[in-house]
């Protein structure tokens, strides 16, 4: 789903390392600051202190650059929650969606990224490889859900992860309202009435 670090404070490295670091940090903050039509290669080589030959050299397209640091988010979101109940866990994963989307930068970088998303493909694919990665993670919630009995047989977990997060991203593009904890708790208590109903089961 959309929770993640700031891309470049976990993953230590040489100079190589540190360069992707210092790129791709500068890179979000101007996704941020000013959306991607304003992701420039030189201006962020420039901001960033490192060489444009060597940005240029790496990324090549801010489409690229743009892949890269969704790649770098997926690979440094937090894990899942495993309280022992799928209620809370559901609960978890939507009050972080929230706590993401409202957050003054991330909140931002985010809708950057979907933007990028619609008018460049390896954006758009790198987007899809992040949320494919966030969804498997809480799949987990489902899988043990099912073990203990909280939910019946069947259900594609999937499914259910995702519409957790659905009605929170719907709200944030679409109604431009402001997104609160109760409506992490809502999205949370719909999406495990429908899974418990048998929405999402592949015994159909």
């Amino acid at each position: 789903m959309a929770d993640t670090h700031i891309p470049g404070t976990i993953r230590p490295g040489g100079r190589t390392a540190r360069v992707r670091e210092t790129v791709l940090q500068t890179a979000g903050d101007v996704l941020a600051e000013l959306g991607f039509e304003a992701l420039d290669l030189a201006e962020v080589a420039r901001r960033a202190g490192v060489g444009k030959t060597t940005v240029y050299r790496r990324w090549g397209t801010p489409g690229a650059l743009a892949a890269d640091l969704l790649d770098d988010m997926a690979a440094q979101s937090l894990p899942r929650a495993d309280t022992g109940s799928v209620e809370k866990d559901l609960r978890a994963n939507a009050q972080l969606v929230v706590k993401t989307l409202t957050d003054p930068r991330q909140g931002r970088l985010f809708k950057a990224l979907i933007a990028a998303s619609l008018c460049n493909e390896q954006a758009a694919e790198a987007l899809h490889r992040f949320y494919a990665k966030r969804i498997a993670e809480w799949t987990g919630c489902i899988t043990d859900a099912i073990q203990r009995g909280e939910l019946p047989d069947g259900i594609d977990a999937s499914s259910v992860i995702s519409a957790v997060s659905a009605p929170l991203y719907y709200k944030l593009l679409n109604t431009g309202g402001p997104l609160t904890e109760a409506d992490a708790n809502r999205a949370a208590a719909a999406a495990l009435a429908a899974a418990r109903a048998g929405a999402w089961s592949t015994n159909r």
